[in-house]
């Protein structure tokens, strides 16, 4: 027994070192591990601008692609019409709004102008006042020394060349309302055709072969459409001008001849 516990202490004296040294050798091992940096994070990926193009296109690019996708040979007159409408239209806006005048304040000049200086002056005032309005006033003053019942005549008369100043151009705009619906339907019909005979060449009908005309049939009827509504718009906003300015034109007639007879009276 004695030999037996002498044996197991003289082993653990052998084996001790040897036991010391493995763990100081794992301990650096250890060491080195947690001291290792960490793996840096995947860099995050950079969108580029054909990226965002690709996800996500403009305005502008979807009407160039429907307009190409529709066929330029169709497209081309409608926008034709969209653009020459859309000229016509801002040349009448334009020429209405500087025609429009205040004719009460104008009624009152020419009022002071006959009370101070008679006929001529108030013709002077006219004259320099820019309007539909001032020019039948000019020709009805022009008309004063042969009564009042001519200077109404003339009024009339001035009138009716004046409305049709101010309707000028509304004719192009209206024909080009109708004219844009009619060339979207026209490349409809075209694109049909062009539908049905894929299915006659080919012999059987398949969704692939009549895709391309009727795709081209509904985007050149929707260019039509929306070319109409957006002059039609414009055309709606130069006749209602222009019915206000036929209204003021005839109020302001009135008030004329009104102020006239009673210049007539306290002479």
């Amino acid at each position: 027994m004695k030999k037996l516990i002498a044996l197991f202490m003289l082993a653990g004296i052998l084996f001790s070192p040897v036991i010391t040294k493995a763990q100081d050798e794992s301990a650096p091992a250890e060491t080195e591990e947690a001291a290792a940096p960490a793996p840096a994070p995947a860099p995050t990926p950079v969108m580029t601008d054909d990226d965002v193009m690709g996800e996500e296109a403009t305005f502008h690019q979807v009407i160039k692609d429907k307009f190409i996708e529709g066929d330029p040979t169709y497209m081309t007159p409608v926008l034709l019409c969209l653009i020459l409408g859309l000229a016509v239209a801002l040349e009448r806006i334009i020429t209405l709004n500087l025609s429009t005048t205040n004719t009460k304040k104008l009624l009152a000049k020419v009022e002071t102008a006959l009370e101070e200086g008679g006929i001529e002056a108030a013709k002077d005032v006219t004259k320099s006042t820019k309007g539909p309005v001032a020019s039948i006033f000019t020709q009805g003053l022009m008309r004063y020394s042969e009564g009042i019942d001519m200077v109404e005549k003339s009024i009339i008369a001035y009138g009716s060349v004046e409305m049709g100043r101010l309707e000028k151009g509304l004719v192009w705009i209206s024909l080009f309302i109708s004219l844009a619906p009619m060339l979207g339907f026209m490349g409809t019909v075209i694109g049909m055709i062009g539908a049905f005979d894929s299915i006659e060449a080919a012999g059987d009908i398949s969704p692939s072969l009549v895709a391309g005309g009727i795709k081209i049939a509904l985007l050149t009827t929707v260019a039509g459409l929306i070319v109409a509504i957006i002059l039609q718009l414009f055309y709606n906003y130069c006749v209602a001008k222009i019915d206000s300015l036929v209204n003021d034109m005839e109020d302001a007639s009135i008030s004329l001849v009104d102020i006239l007879v009673r210049h007539k009276l306290t002479r």
